[in-house]
């Protein structure tokens, strides 16, 4: 695998999660550094994703791909009955 370039990065970090940071690194035997990179790739993935979530809700909107909100509330209400009534379309 290609070698990246890297870039340093300064955060001032609460105690407690800097405590928590040190003790997940010393429990997985890696670097503070490794943490940290793994929790940074991990939270820009999920931005990332709800991004693209909210691009394609919008998306929906936009076409009128929507669903009745009294419609699903009722559906809803209806699931703890003895006769629930069909997913709303």
């Amino acid at each position: 695998m290609a070698q990246t370039g890297t870039k340093v990065l300064t955060a001032h970090i609460p105690l407690p999660l800097a405590d928590k940071v040190d003790q997940m690194a010393e429990r997985l035997e890696r670097s503070r550094g490794w943490i940290m990179k793994q929790a940074l790739s991990a939270w820009l993935a999920q931005e990332e994703e709800r991004e693209r979530l909210t691009r394609e809700a919008l998306a929906d909107v936009d076409s009128s791909n929507v669903i009745d909100q009294q419609a699903v509330q009722a559906w809803a209400d209806s699931l703890s009955t003895d006769d629930p009534l069909p997913l709303p379309r």
